[in-house]
């Protein structure tokens, strides 16, 4: 990352793809570079950190907690994803925390650059929208399914939707999902979705891997 100039950087971010050189070059004096630990919070829930954090490397997972401290994981975030957008618009403290997976390098913008960004390119104010919505359909998914799908169906849909092909066209998790995250994912207890993960793997759906990763068979096959 140090080697690359900020510009450079906000290139490699699908959100400011669309902006001129001139306005690349005028963002660029107001973004700073900084690198997160692997377990550090990037935003707490119920703070505000009034700055806009744009992934380039490395992932994080989205975790709200209610007042009994039960958590559950609402999304996962990775290079080309941003964070704390809602609360800049809305002027709200975050709804959720965001915790780093890995070490992530990020570029941090803060409100202000970050109104006017949005206030004069519609470019970028269209694809925050986007953003959002989308957050917003996956939010509506995540309900249906918490209301209308036992243990089984919300493990397999989080199984299908983190898989993804590689050049033989399997569907292959490389990262390892611990059970209690995967728990935290469907809203189920770590004991069921281990059996539930026992189950999928003695009927053939998924196959666990040498590395910790899986792969996920979208109809019944035994492995070979």
């Amino acid at each position: 990352m140090a080697m690359l100039s900020n510009q450079e950087l906000i290139r490699r971010v699908p959100l400011f793809a669309m902006l001129s050189s001139a306005q690349a070059d005028a963002l660029a004096t107001n973004v700073a570079k900084a690198r997160i630990k692997r377990g550090a919070h990037v935003v707490e829930q119920g703070k505000n950190s009034n700055a806009l954090f744009l992934i380039l490397a490395g992932r994080a997972h989205v975790v709200m907690t209610d007042n009994k401290a039960r958590e559950v994981i609402v999304a996962t975030l990775k290079a080309g994803d941003y964070i704390g957008e809602m609360s800049l618009i809305d002027n709200e403290a975050h709804s959720a925390t965001v915790v780093a997976d890995t070490q992530m390098d990020v570029l941090v913008l803060g409100r202000d650059d970050f109104t006017r960004c949005v206030g004069e390119n519609a470019a970028i104010a269209s694809a925050v929208m986007r953003g959002l919505v989308q957050r917003l359909r996956s939010a509506d998914q995540k309900i249906v399914s918490l209301a209308l799908m036992g243990v089984y169906g919300r493990v397999a849909n989080v199984l299908l939707d983190t898989a993804e092909p590689n050049e033989n066209g399997e569907l292959l998790i490389r990262e390892k999902i611990s059970r209690l995250d995967l728990a935290k994912m469907v809203g189920a207890s770590r004991e069921m979705v281990s059996r539930v993960m026992k189950d999928f793997e003695e009927q053939g759906f998924v196959q666990t891997l040498k590395d910790g990763g899986l792969r996920v068979w979208e109809r019944r096959s035994k492995p070979r």
